[in-house]
């Protein structure tokens, strides 16, 4: 049996790391076989390459060096991990995955998306998300959420870099709609999760997993 790829997309502090624990811990209390995964993390070698991204002292990273540094991460996790996972038939909830490097480092940092497409492929070996999750929120929103906290280096960028990651995101739901659900963000915690519940409990009907 194949399994499931789910991801969940969204700019910084859109609530999509809790609304993927809370879909994860749903699906396990149902006993449907699942893991909770993220990027640029989820392995060993990962993790020290999230540090690094996301460390706000590396102020002369290159976009391309940044990309680079992306796809390593999602290589490793995706033998180590995912690949495995998809084999045994899970479900696997992953919190970002190929769309946030076209979000943040195509319509961020201005790199070609084709390009970006073209050697995540390789990167991926061909894998696409059977189901996206896209939290869609104001950058004012997620600006204000992000003033409460420390800034990670890519949460210290400015507002019109954060306004073209989210139209890139809109660009892609767009091109992929049958893939790419958009759900309204701005929204209690509680209601954004009976949302997303349905239609995740939906889309494994439709599939015959549940």
């Amino acid at each position: 049996m194949t399994g499931i790829l789910i991801t969940f997309e969204g700019i910084e502090k859109c609530g999509k790391t809790t609304q993927a624990k809370l879909l994860y811990e749903y699906l396990k209390e149902k006993g449907i076989p699942c893991i909770l995964v993220h990027e640029p993390g989820g392995t060993k070698i990962g993790e020290e390459i999230r540090k690094i991204l996301l460390d706000k002292e590396n102020t002369k990273m290159t976009p391309k060096t940044e990309l680079f540094l992306y796809l390593a991460a999602r290589a490793q996790l995706l033998t180590e991990v995912i690949f495995p996972s998809l084999q045994e038939g899970k479900i696997i909830i992953c919190d970002r995955f190929s769309d946030s490097t076209l979000a943040y480092q195509g319509g961020g940092r201005n790199l070609e998306l084709e390009k970006i497409n073209q050697i995540n492929k390789y990167a991926t070996d061909k894998l696409k998300p059977n189901l996206t999750i896209l939290i869609d929120i104001p950058v004012s929103i997620s600006q204000e959420r992000i003033k409460k906290e420390k800034k990670d280096r890519l949460e210290k960028e400015n507002e019109e870099f954060h306004k073209r990651v989210r139209d890139t995101y809109l660009f892609l739901a767009k091109r992929a709609p049958k893939r790419i659900k958009i759900f309204e963000g701005n929204k209690s915690i509680e209601d954004l999760h009976l949302e997303i519940r349905t239609k995740v409990i939906q889309f494994l009907t439709q599939k015959g997993v549940i």
